[in-house]
């Protein structure tokens, strides 16, 4: 039988053939990836020739290319629609894939040839993208254990094939309690309820194959459920269950794994010579040390949790003024803060969402991305993954640019959050390869026949994932391992969070923002209303964020904890955290920190790319126009297009001609005079 991940894809812009691989396929392109892979490593390292950047660099940089392309097609399907199959596949592939990254970062004749042509830069005329890529090369050798040598080597591997696998099993836990839990309705439930959020409960129920509606886990069915039901009893269910996922006790528990994982990675920093986890990985980070985070961190807290508080206070008297005694918990928290809302700015969520239509909101960030830099976008029709999703050329003075995947839909298929991923990047070393990118967001799906309406948020959040997809499809590089996100974890949320800005400009809301029946745009007083309201509810946003970011930090800068929740209730008792508000990802469920090392000990990039991308959109203001097209150039040019080919810090400066200081992030979020 044919593989089709091992033959060439006759298709249009050599897109993965969605309708021919079938789940039986991925293991055995996965094994012949890994052979083809050794076999470009062996070829490197029994070359007689004395190491040059061309047959050392170079074929490494391509040495993976099977495998990648295996790897990115398995691990996008596998993360949006998840079936069985596929998650056996994943605990297969997890321990593997960990075994044998750490067969070739210390595999010694392959770093010898590395080490060579390191201590003979000087002399090898190398590019400065060149340059670049040794350095990061060898970097990345050395932190993999490249010169460690006996029982340190052995035990590094085991705890990399270790911490592989409990990130998968954590993944997976996560993704079966959201998957299983939902609360069935009854008519009588939905009184009160905006028709958005009935209509949402309505498809959720379809989707769970209740008789009638149900609050599921997905964000974008429990929140606005959390934010209008009447019923308290039914919000706090609710909440509790959402706040439970990894929690529950069983076989999907992660609170074991959480712990476990925390001593493997304490364990592996000093393996290699730091003291902990966190010095380890925020050295090749803009923050550098976990000093410098935490000075960010608690900079913001204070002010966010003086506004916090101040709110909690005003909602507890609305509660209290409702028949309810006794304490503002947190699932009222959004319940009031809507309340707060239609009062303070008289702004109703369910007058909001009619004009804020999915096709019309991707309309507006692929318009933005035009005025901006130039892009076309044309509708594809073309085999995909899943139904629900759907494809664009993308284009610029009519030179294919790149194909864009968006994946809108909630489903119990696919895991929780938002993402942006690349099918395959852009690189120049092998051909001019364009990348194909793909955002996978939650939005509630309608009944049939109905538009897919979205909260604040939710545009938000589409605009955030096209940001990072503009990253990828803007890069101009020509080495794989620089190409697009490739950049320092706390500056690759700049690209993605200054997007966001755009949403707010009022004439992209005046023109996309239109009514879902009656077609007509959003009337002045109600958008200048909304953006009036940017700020709303800000304490309880960054704080939720904030004691999440310090927990995250807290858990690697010193000795991994002996129990991971106790050390969460620690920080939070330490840093004040409000009763009222919870984190927004509780340990058990907090996947960016263990469902792999991505964001471990980097929550807090987040809020690092914030101080950016507030001054970054300074910038643009501060010429007058949102769309200055000098601004656009140096944006393109100085960050969209150079992926990781120069240090973050450098790119930032010459964009912005200085470091940004924490000011314009306070104002951004309103919290600068409280």
């Amino acid at each position: 039988m044919t593989n089709p991940l091992l033959t060439d894809w006759n298709t249009l812009f050599d897109l993965p053939p969605f309708d021919a691989i079938k789940d039986e396929h991925f293991e055995p392109a996965f094994d012949a990836g890994l052979e083809d892979t050794r076999g470009a490593i062996r070829k490197i390292t029994e070359n007689t020739d004395a190491p040059t950047f061309a047959n050392t660099i170079d074929a490494l940089e391509l040495s993976d290319a099977l495998l990648d392309r295996v790897l990115s097609v398995f691990y996008n399907v596998a993360g949006a629609d998840s079936t069985p199959a596929r998650e056996d596949l994943q605990r297969k592939f997890a321990p593997r894939l960990a075994a044998f990254s750490s067969e070739v970062m210390m595999n010694e004749a392959l770093f010898a040839r590395i080490e060579a042509l390191w201590q003979a830069r000087d002399s090898l005329d190398l590019t400065d993208e060149q340059a670049r890529v040794l350095m990061l090369t060898r970097r990345r050798f050395v932190r993999s254990g490249a010169q460690l040598q006996g029982a340190d080597r052995d035990r590094l591997k085991e705890v990399q094939q270790r911490l592989a696998s409990l990130g998968t099993e954590f993944t997976q836990n996560l993704l079966s309690d959201e998957r299983t839990w939902f609360m069935p309705l009854d008519e009588s439930d939905l009184a009160g309820l905006p028709d958005f959020v009935i209509n949402a409960a309505r498809a959720a129920g379809a989707e769970k194959e209740c008789d009638g509606p149900a609050v599921t886990l997905a964000r974008s069915v429990i929140t606005p459920f959390l934010q209008h039901s009447p019923r308290r009893d039914l919000r706090k269910t609710a909440y509790l269950a959402y706040t439970a996922r990894g929690a529950n006790g069983g076989g999907t528990d992660n609170r074991a794994i959480a712990t476990e994982t925390l001593a493997l990675r304490e364990e592996r920093a000093r393996l290699l010579g730091y003291d902990n986890f966190a010095q380890f990985k925020l050295e090749t980070e803009m923050a550098g040390h976990p000093d410098r985070v935490r000075d960010l961190l608690m900079q913001v807290w204070e002010p966010a949790r003086k506004a916090a508080v101040a709110d909690a206070e005003r909602m507890t008297e609305m509660l209290h003024s409702d028949g309810h005694n006794g304490d503002l918990e947190p699932w009222d928290w959004h319940f009031y803060a809507e309340r707060r809302r239609e009062a303070e700015h008289d702004l109703d969520e369910a007058e909001i969402k009619p004009y804020l239509q999915l096709d019309r909101m991707i309309e507006a960030a692929f318009d933005t991305a035009h005025r901006l830099f130039g892009l076309e976008f044309a509708p594809l029709d073309v085999s995909l993954y899943h139904p629900d999703a759907r494809a664009w050329e993308v284009t610029r003075d009519g030179k294919h640019l790149a194909v864009f995947i968006g994946d809108y839909f909630a489903r119990g298929s696919k895991r929780s959050g938002a993402w942006c991923s690349a099918i395959r990047s852009q690189q120049k070393l092998a051909d001019d390869i364009r990348p194909v990118v793909v955002n996978v967001c939650n939005f509630a799906k309608p009944e049939a026949g109905q538009a897919a309406l979205l909260s604040w948020d939710d545009a938000r959040t589409l605009f955030h994932e096209f940001g990072h997809a503009l990253h990828q499809m803007l890069s101009d590089v020509t080495y794989p391992s620089i190409s697009g996100t490739s950049v320092a974890r706390d500056f690759v949320e700049l690209p993605s969070q200054l997007y966001e800005h755009w949403l707010e400009v009022p004439e992209v809301l005046g023109k996309f923002a239109t009514h879902a029946d009656t077609g007509q745009p959003m009337p002045p007083a109600l958008l200048q209303r909304l953006l009036a309201a940017s700020t709303h509810d800000m304490g309880f946003q960054t704080v939720e964020f904030l004691s999440s970011a310090l927990v995250d930090l807290d858990f690697h800068d010193g000795p991994a904890p002996k129990d991971a929740m106790a050390a969460q209730e620690a920080t939070l008792d330490r840093i004040g955290m409000p009763a009222a508000i919870r984190m927004r990802h509780a340990t058990p469920h907090f996947a960016h920190v263990f469902a792999g090392d991505g964001y471990s000990s980097g929550y807090y990039s987040y809020m690092w790319s914030e101080v950016m991308d507030a001054d970054a959109f300074d910038a643009f203001k501060e010429t007058g126009d949102a769309f200055d097209p000098e601004m656009a150039q140096k944006l393109h040019d100085h960050i969209l297009s150079k992926g990781g080919s120069v240090e973050a810090e450098d790119l930032y400066t010459a964009f912005r001609g200085r470091l940004p200081g924490v000011e314009a992030l306070l104002k951004g979020r309103g919290l600068a005079e409280t």
